[in-house]
């Protein structure tokens, strides 16, 4: 057998169960209850001690309201109102507000949630759910019976007050339980499931929606453990017994000696600590938290059979407005709550989660072991609890505390190879009914899902609707598969469609709901086969791929071993440069012409294998176009050779470029060729400052030129007359030069041929009637 420590105060010979071994061992050593203080256990320093104090509320005459008048008090952060019987039920409101130490203001009055269920075996006290509210000095209460009920007020009303200490620890260490680790039980040694729960119980259905309290029972004292010479609350204002409150025939708790000697400690059989097949998350120790373990001496108690089958699920129905820093004094004051205040043997709870997502340990007895809580009325003896700090009725939990609850779920669950998104049959160890007024016997076997709420094996609205309606997305991420896993893009590829082209290096990026440190690993995949493998954390992988047209996606291996496969982005790898089968070529075209801009057409044709992207003009200015087009008008200046360069791109990166350069020349009239009557004109609107004119019939001017592209460049008006133009001797139009505007340098009439060749260009004056008049302004051509 392995000896283990639990930390904590030994039972006195009162309280001690049977099972022990009869050792008694005291060890001076630092760290969390859980046996063994991992590298997440904390610093172990030592225990903080929380102070608590009671105000009786006065009842009215009739027992159907109580109220404690505004009045200052003791510094303390968190309350709640308790009541002498522990099974008695609390139909009504209770309302509390208070004074902010830090501002002087007085808060907005505050309803307790429900009440705390039916405590555990032992409790001696029923009460609300705590209720966190910050440093404070004053408070005052109301409390009224519900409308439908007819018994009243729970008897022995009052305000429990719990100051969680500021967090600065004492250098004493607790004591030990030295436990003996066997692989069963020791006979007797595991109390059976019954009256053990925490939450926010609702009232049983009756008319008008409220419960009937049962009778008071006798009172024992509860609040700050008093010395053996006086039963009573040393906080009673009133300075005397109430008659309804008598001792506790339980011996109080054992404590270090004045001279500083600890009390004996005994052993107790402890199950053992199976592996998980879901990695541990970090876990903040009892001690890290500052657990006073003098005030909980019992040694802790494991599941009957050592299994757990099922997570229950729980809020604190707190304010969500502590602030982190605070969560360990929040869990400290609910710690002293359940154990002062209610008078249960420990924190009801085996794990608590706060809003930035730390795990703390609760209920002693080894975090990695199965330890019996006080949580979920009737079965605990096959769960653990979980509950996450503050209230969720109407707020959702943080994204840290959702993650968190996930993997100390999985881990828990995955110690008993437990699939945290299936069912299970739980064993009914009392009679009750749940928050949809579903009812049961003792020993009813019940189907749940592995990860359920409170609300589900109790009349309670715990953990409140916004966390309730999270859980199916707690068990997806606890459980697997990964969910949301999509491949986002791909970098290093250019994009058509849902179609991407690479050279061969690529970028794939990923996305997936389920956070990260669920997720053991990522796989990137091509065709199928592994290419990369990347951490949970990550969400990109590089890849070389091989040319051809590939399909990728990406494997996400949840910590459950359950896979998800994204679907698959198609990839073309190629590196083979696009073409031009039609080279880049230039012609003239109509429209003004200027000395410095002869307006010209550029066309080409550019293709690609897979997928061309665009072809760039890169000189003499720039400009992109897109795959599918293949000409652009410009202007060049004339007399100057230009070159014209273009890159074409694939959607992979490969290019090709070609180029061709032409030269605009303007010829004058006066270099034309002439017969008939011409008569020069003269203006700066026209080329070079003068043109011909004519109104003779078959007057005509004739150039001769060695090109591949012309242009007849003319004066119009509304009185402009027409002209035939032939070319190398051959009518090739007719062109009519009028115009409802007046236009000047206008280049009317234009011819490409495939290359460069030596041409002539002739008009002719048509002699139109009425308007016989034709002006030009010469001829361009490219060469």
């Amino acid at each position: 057998m392995k000896r283990r420590r639990l930390w904590g105060t030994a039972a006195t010979a009162a309280t001690a169960v049977v099972g022990l071994t009869g050792v008694l061992v005291f060890q001076q050593a630092s760290g969390g209850s859980g046996g063994e203080a991992g590298p997440d256990a904390g610093p172990g320093p030592g225990p903080v001690r929380a102070e608590s104090r009671t105000e009786r509320l006065t009842a009215s005459d009739d027992g159907r309201s109580a109220a404690l008048a505004q009045r200052g008090t003791e510094r303390f952060s968190m309350l709640g109102v308790t009541w002498t019987d522990p099974a008695a039920r609390f139909a009504g409101t209770a309302e509390v507000r208070t004074r902010s130490v830090e501002s002087g203001r007085w808060s907005h009055w505050l309803r307790l949630d429900g009440d705390s269920g039916q405590g555990e075996r032992g409790a001696v006290r029923g009460g609300t759910e705590p209720a966190w509210v910050g440093a404070s000095n004053g408070v005052e209460v109301r409390v009224r019976a519900g409308a439908s009920t007819t018994s009243g007020l729970p008897a022995g009303l009052r305000l429990d007050m719990v100051d969680p200490g500021s967090g600065k620890v004492t250098a004493m260490e607790p004591a030990a339980f030295a436990a003996e680790e066997t692989e069963q039980p020791a006979p007797g040694g595991t109390p059976p499931d019954g009256p053990e729960t925490s939450g926010a119980p609702l009232p049983e259905a009756t008319p008008g929606g409220e419960a009937p309290t049962t009778p008071p029972a006798g009172e024992p004292p509860v609040s700050e453990p008093p010395a053996p010479s006086d039963p009573f609350d040393p906080s009673d204002p009133s300075g005397s017994p109430d008659p309804s409150e008598t001792p506790s025939s339980s011996p109080p708790p054992s404590s270090p000696s004045a001279s500083g000697t600890p009390s004996p400690t005994a052993t107790v059989s402890m199950p053992p600590a199976p592996p998980s097949n879901a990695p541990r998350p970090p876990i903040t120790s009892r001690a890290g938290w500052g657990a006073d373990e003098s005030i909980s001496p019992e040694e802790p108690g494991y599941l009957p059979g050592e299994k757990i089958k099922a997570v229950v699920v729980h809020h604190t129905a707190e304010s969500n407005s502590y602030t982190c820093d605070q969560a360990p004094a929040v869990v400290r004051g609910i710690y002293a709550y359940h154990v002062r205040q209610l008078g249960w043997k420990d924190l009801g709870y085996n794990f608590l989660v706060d809003k930035c997502g730390t795990v703390y340990e609760g209920r002693k007895g080894g975090v990695d072991r199965p330890v019996m809580g006080a949580h979920a009325y009737g079965f605990n003896s096959e769960t653990t609890g979980i509950s996450v700090l503050g209230t969720h009725t109407d707020t959702a939990p943080s994204q840290a505390a959702m993650v968190s609850v996930a993997r100390i779920a999985a881990w828990k669950l995955g110690q008993y190879g437990v699939d945290p998104a299936g069912t299970t049959t739980l064993t009914a160890g009392a009679a009750g009914s749940n928050y949809t007024r579903k009812a049961w016997a003792n020993g009813a076997k019940l189907s749940f899902p592995v990860i359920h709420g409170h609300r589900d094996g109790y009349n309670t609205q715990c953990p409140g609707n916004a966390l309730y309606a999270q859980l199916a997305t707690l068990r997806s991420w606890a459980g697997g598969p990964v969910t949301g896993l999509a491949v986002k893009s791909v970098t290093g590829a250019g994009v058509s469609g849902t179609t991407y082209y690479t050279k061969a290096s690529v970028t794939v990026n990923w996305s997936a709901t389920t956070p990260s440190s669920l997720i053991s690993k990522y796989e990137l995949l091509v065709d199928g086969k592994v290419a990369a493998t990347t951490a949970g954390t990550a969400t990109s992988a590089k890849a070389t791929l091989a040319a051809g047209t590939r399909k990728v996606s990406v494997r996400a291996v949840h910590q459950s071993g359950r896979t998800t496969t994204s679907a698959a982005a198609t990839v073309v790898a190629e590196t083979t440069a696009p073409a031009f089968p039609t080279k880049p070529s230039l012609a003239l075209r109509t429209g003004t012409v200027n000395t410095t801009a002869v307006p010209l057409t550029l066309s080409w044709k550019a293709t690609d294998s897979a997928s061309l992207k665009e072809v760039r003009l890169t000189a003499p200015v720039a400009k992109t176009y897109g795959p599918t087009t293949y000409s652009a008008a410009h202007t060049a200046k004339s007399a100057v050779a230009t070159a014209w360069k273009m890159t074409a791109y694939d959607r992979a990166g490969n290019t090709a470029a070609a180029s061709v350069t032409g030269t605009p020349v303007i010829l004058q009239e006066t270099s034309a060729a002439k017969s008939g009557t011409w008569t020069t004109k003269s203006s700066t609107s026209y080329l070079g400052g003068k043109s011909s004119s004519s109104s003779s019939k078959n007057a005509s001017l004739t150039w001769t030129f060695t090109g591949k592209s012309a242009a007849w460049v003319v004066s119009r008006a509304t009185g402009s007359g027409q002209a035939y133009v032939y070319v190398d001797g051959v009518k090739a139009a007719t062109v009519d030069l009028k115009s409802s505007t007046t236009k000047y340098r206008d280049a009317i009439w234009t011819k490409t041929w495939s290359s460069s060749a030596k041409h002539t260009v002739k008009i002719v004056v048509v002699g139109t009637s009425g308007r016989p008049t034709v002006t030009t302004d010469g001829l361009v051509y490219l060469k």
